[in-house]
């Protein structure tokens, strides 16, 4: 009797290797198509600039362009306002120390000057009169010293008179009191008179000394008033040329307004800007040179200015020996500062690439240059022609130093 088989449901076991196979398969055509695109990307080869990693001597200095300014400049600032009278010079005039440039009018400076004069007049006329009110009263106080001197010797005559006359017994006692009296009385009067004599003299003599020196004060605020006049008219400081003179006849010139300023042409500096990348290792006393017609002249760092603008810093610079000969102010230099001594050290290609990395990667290219991964590294010092790399290079790699803003989170470049 024939017994009826049922099949079997599921995948049959001889199959499942092959599903298992294909699954993989699969998955790594996934992976391919969409896990490893996302990191990689195709460029073009020849919108790229490759650069050779190398050992060679780093030349640590940095390159800037600088302006040829004077040496020092005045400002011009009247100590006094006025409106302009004159414009004697022109900018660009050379003058010499004490000539003036510009003349201006005040009047409210010259009432001050009447006034001063006129108090003056006033005190010293006070002055006189209280000078001889003081000699007439001293010679009213001797005339009574005199008068009281005569009245002590009468007195004590009368009194010694007297006296003799009660010691006789040929007078009353009343008339030796009464002359003793007199005389002690007058005598005591002529001391008061010689004691008022002296406190007088001394007051005078105090008072006097006040006034004239009050007057003394006067004088001198006259002296100043005047002196204030003559800055009236502006002078220039030094010998030099008038850079800028920025006035115009009637104007209103406020004191201490600057108006202009005088430019010192015994000697000449050169100003220049740097990166704020330089600021810990510039300071005075560097050294740096630059070419003029085919000729080296030395420069030497002589003010480091601790602002920063803009991402850039000032310094000025001064001549260590000869002067170009054709010098002029507002003249362009291209400076190359020394920041350190040459040495041995990886280096490579100065590149836009910096910008996005901040030198903490970059991408190198394998072997077959169809290829570059990002690699980490570590950039130190720079140049205007190379960076110094500390660490993730070694000599004889290439890198990519072109921008990498296309390039985004890309790991790696597939050349074409």
């Amino acid at each position: 009797m024939d017994i009826k088989l049922e099949k079997k449901k599921g995948i049959p076991h001889k199959y499942i290797p092959y599903i298992i196979g294909g699954c993989f398969i699969l998955g790594t055509l996934l992976w391919l198509a969409f896990g490893n695109f996302a990191s990689t990307l195709k460029v073009e080869k020849r919108g790229l600039s490759i650069g050779d990693v190398k050992r060679e001597q780093f030349n640590d200095y940095a390159r800037m362009d600088g302006q040829v300014e004077p040496i020092n400049m005045v400002q011009l600032s009247p100590e006094e306002g006025g409106i302009v009278m004159a414009k004697v010079v022109d900018e660009g005039a050379r003058v010499r120390k004490g000539d003036v440039l510009v003349r201006l009018s005040n009047s409210n400076l010259d009432l001050q000057i009447l006034n001063a004069e006129s108090e003056l007049a006033e005190k010293q006329n006070l002055l006189r009169n209280t000078q001889i009110s003081m000699e007439q009263e001293k010679l009213t106080n001797k005339n009574d010293k005199l008068q009281l001197d005569l009245d002590v010797v009468r007195k004590y005559r009368t009194y010694q008179q007297q006296a003799k006359l009660y010691k006789e017994q040929l007078n009353s006692r009343e008339d030796y009191l009464q002359a003793k009296e007199d005389y002690e009385l007058v005598f005591k009067k002529h001391k008061l008179i010689a004691q008022r004599l002296r406190q007088d003299s001394l007051y005078r003599l105090t008072q006097v000394n006040q006034m004239e020196e009050n007057l003394a004060n006067m004088r001198k605020n006259v002296l100043l008033i005047r002196e204030r006049k003559e800055h009236l008219n502006i002078c220039s400081q030094i010998d030099g040329e008038v850079g800028l003179l920025d006035v115009e006849l009637g104007q209103n010139i406020n004191s201490g307004e600057k108006i202009g300023q005088i430019n010192d042409l015994s000697d000449y500096k050169v100003e220049a800007s740097i990166d704020e990348h330089y600021i810990d290792r510039v300071r005075p006393g560097l050294k740096a040179t630059f070419d003029r017609e085919g000729k080296l002249y030395g420069l030497r760092v002589r003010k480091v200015y601790p602002e920063v603008r803009e991402g850039k810093f000032k310094i000025d610079f001064v001549f260590t020996g000869e002067r170009p000969n054709n010098i002029r102010s507002g003249q362009t230099y291209y400076i190359d500062l020394q920041l350190g001594q040459s040495e041995p050290a990886v280096i490579i290609p100065k590149g836009t690439f910096f910008s996005v990395t901040g030198g903490n990667w970059i991408f190198v290219l394998d072997k077959s240059g169809n290829k570059a991964y990002r690699r980490k590294i570590r950039i130190g010092r720079q140049n205007p022609d190379y960076y110094e790399v500390l660490e993730g290079l070694e000599p004889g790699e290439k890198v990519i130093v072109s921008g990498y803003e296309a390039y985004k989170d890309n790991n790696v470049l597939i050349l074409q």
